[in-house]
């Protein structure tokens, strides 16, 4: 299964706007439990978000996860990537290959497109 870029954030999105302790129903749009799950162990993997992993009998796939909270990682991906027309200007220049991009060019990209606008407020 292919990491999915848009699917990490949109993952991140309902974290954040979560209220209660734990968040175990993700749904996003056109994506199935099982990508799901595998991108919240893919966000738990990098350091975004604070979950625990299952794992279905006789399977190295996740089958099932509860998450607990977002890391300062997460909270600062979020951020970089909040803004959507940031976010599809990012996604333009690195082109049809965003989805395996890897993540650290994407985040670099979007805090760069921060810092210039930024620095076009104070001039």
């Amino acid at each position: 299964m292919k990491r999915d870029m848009e699917l990490v954030r949109q993952i991140l999105f309902q974290i954040e706007s979560s209220t209660g302790d734990d968040i175990a129903n993700i749904q996003v749009e056109d994506c199935s439990p099982e990508e799901i799950a595998y991108h919240v162990y893919l966000l738990n993997d990098a350091g975004l978000i604070k979950a625990k992993i299952f794992y279905g009998v006789d399977s190295v796939k996740p089958d099932d996860y509860a998450i607990f909270r977002m890391t300062w990682a997460g909270h600062d991906f979020l951020d970089a990537s909040r803004d959507e027309g940031l976010w599809q200007k990012a996604m333009g220049i690195i082109g049809e290959q965003v989805k395996s991009a890897p993540f650290d060019v994407i985040k670099a990209i979007l805090v760069k497109m921060i810092e210039l606008q930024l620095c076009q407020m104070i001039v």
